[in-house]
This record gives structure tokens, C-alpha cells and sequence, in this order.
């Protein structure tokens, strides 16, 4: 009898290298409750790897988008001006960051923007339920990475809090298509059609500006008003709580909080900025992924050597060799 033809793979995405080495499970182990299915008829033991990726970014990505609703609704409730503490609903942060938000500066920083949105003479951006967005999408126990912008878009649309994403249907900015094209590049990445970077979130990359307001048209315009205090405080609590992460810091704005960071703890990734003023300066070429795919691995296989083998520039293979 003839063998089967092998199921056809679909064309990876940059999601696919954010995930986690798959576990195998020991005979008899229990199954996590989140690798479990609502169809009675696949038993969470026979889901392969990648069908257990699947429902768990599934999951995220609900618990995401639950978070984002809950948010608008407590918005819409205050009127457009929320206070910010009601804004972070996202529950694993508001245990980490521990009243951060309470604190004199972040009060004054309410004000601040409220004030901005009812009485500005522009609009403010992000609409306040995206305001926390990177942090409402990135459970505190999920983030595997970290990505640190400036601050958000400041076109009409663009904004939607997570660093560089636009939202679907928005032309992709300049910064986004040099991120797409370095991993096309470097991994042979399928480039998607929109920006809209959600998935990333919800699989573990924090995508964090340090700024996280502006005013139409106006870049920096909210800087120096406390989000760099608010935002500093969650980078030193990733830093101090968590240990193995990844911080991509791209441009000298980045860079800036490698002294937030205890690098013997962590992995750091510098670049150039992907703007299309500085790309061509150390950007392209730097091969992010797969030097944070590389970085990822040692961390979690600290007893194997791992063999890499380039193809025409690119990481094709990746074979694990027991010492």
C-alpha cells in the first residue's frame, strides 16, 4: 500500500518564530487546560504541536479582544476621558505594575490627557480604549519579548497602541514595511497584506511605546508629560520580575532604556530604527528573528549545541545536537 503524500505546510509567517519550543508530553502527563478544544470529538492527547499553537494564540487572541471591549465600554461609560487606571484591565499588569498608576506623576498624567481630549485644539490619538493596548494584548505571563517604539502614529487611524501596528485597512507606514521586508529577507517570511500586528501581542511580543499619546499631526507632543516614568516602571518591573526575555531596542530612543534592563538576566537586540531615514544604516541586515531566534533557543536548551546552517543568507535549518 501505497504511503500517504505528506500534508502540505503552510507558508510560516513571523508569528511562527515567536512561539514556544513545543513540549512533549510525558506518558500518562495531564494536558494543560488550555490546549483542550470545545469539540468533544479531538481530545486535547491527540492534537498535534502546532494545532495546540493554534488554539492556544486562539485563546489570546480572544482574551485580547475581550480586554479591548472592556476597556471601550468603561470609556464610553466616563464620557471620552477616561481615567487611565480604569483603562489597563488587563489583570496580570495591574498585579505587576502595583498601583502605578495611583502614584502623584500618573494622576497628573490623567489630567493631562484628559484635558487634551476635551479641550485640546486637536484630537488625541490613540482613541483611549487603545491606550493600554500592548499591555491588555500581552498577559504580564505571556511576554517572551519586547519590542520598544517612540510614540504612537499621530496620522488620523493609524494608532491603535502597539508599537508600529497600524490597523487593518490603514496604509502600512514606512517603519512597518522595512520591519516586513528585513523578515522576508532573513527567513523567507510570508509578508502579510495589512500591518495590523495582534497576533504578535497576543503570542508574547509587547509591542511598548514609550510615549503612549500624541495629538494629531504633532510627533512627541505628549513626551515629557509622565507616560516616560509609567513606561520606564514596566520595563524595570519585566526586568526585575521576569528573566530570558528578548528586548529589541531599535534607534538611540530604544537604546536609552538599556540601563532599565539587568542584561544578566536578559538578551538585548540592538539595531538601527526601521524608518525609512535610518534602515540603510543598520537596520536592514540585522536579522532580528533569527538572532532572537537564536538567543530564544540557547535560553531554553541550555544543554545542547545548536547548529545553524545558513542558505543563501538565511537560516533554512536548525538541527539540535546533544552535547
Amino acid at each position: 500500500m501505497a504511503p500517504s503524500p505528506p500534508t502540505p505546510t503552510a507558508p510560516r509567517t513571523i508569528a511562527d518564530f515567536f512561539s514556544p519550543p513545543a513540549k512533549r508530553l510525558r506518558s500518562g502527563a495531564a494536558v494543560p487546560a488550555t490546549a483542550s478544544l470545545s469539540s468533544s470529538s479531538n481530545s486535547p492527547s491527540s492534537l498535534s504541536p502546532e494545532q495546540r499553537r493554534r488554539a492556544d494564540t486562539n485563546l489570546a487572541l480572544a482574551r485580547a479582544r475581550r480586554n479591548l471591549r472592556l476597556a471601550e465600554s468603561r470609556a464610553k461609560a466616563a464620557g471620552g476621558a477616561p481615567k487611565l487606571e480604569d483603562l489597563l484591565v488587563e489583570e496580570t499588569w495591574v498585579e505587576a505594575l502595583d498601583g502605578e498608576l495611583r502614584k502623584p506623576y500618573a494622576l497628573e498624567l490623567c489630567h493631562f490627557v484628559a484635558h487634551e481630549r476635551m479641550h485640546g485644539p486637536l484630537p488625541v490619538y490613540p482613541p483611549p480604549h487603545f491606550v493600554f493596548n500592548a499591555l491588555n494584548s500581552t498577559p504580564f505571563e505571556r511576554v517572551k519579548a519586547v519590542i520598544i517604539g517612540q510614540d504612537p502614529y499621530h496620522g488620523p487611524g493609524q494608532a491603535m497602541g502597539l508599537s508600529f501596528s497600524v490597523p487593518e485597512g490603514i496604509k502600512k507606514p514606512s517603519s512597518l514595511n522595512n520591519i516586513f521586508k528585513e523578515l522576508e529577507k532573513d527567513l523567507g517570511c510570508t509578508v502579510p497584506s495589512h500591518g495590523n500586528l495582534e497576533r504578535w501581542a497576543v503570542q508574547g511580543v509587547l509591542m511598548l511605546n514609550t510615549v503612549l499619546t500624541v495629538r494629531e499631526h504633532q510627533a512627541n507632543s505628549h513626551a515629557k508629560k509622565g507616560w516616560e516614568e509609567f513606561t520606564d516602571a514596566v520595563i524595570k518591573t519585566i526586568s526585575q520580575k521576569k528573566s530570558g526575555l528578548i528586548f529589541l531596542l531599535w534607534g538611540n530612543s530604544a537604546q536609552s532604556k538599556i540601563r532599565l534592563i539587568d542584561e544578566t538576566k536578559h538578551h538585548i537586540l540592538k539595531s538601527a530604527h526601521p524608518s525609512g531615514l535610518s534602515a540603510n544604516r543598520g537596520f536592514f541586515g540585522c536579522r532580528f528573528v533569527s538572532s532572537l531566534l537564536i538567543n530564544f533557543l540557547l535560553y531554553y536548551f541550555p544543554r545542547k549545541r545548536l547548529i545553524f546552517i545558513p542558505k543563501d543568507k538565511q537560516i533554512k535549518q536548525i538541527k539540535e545536537v546533544e552535547k
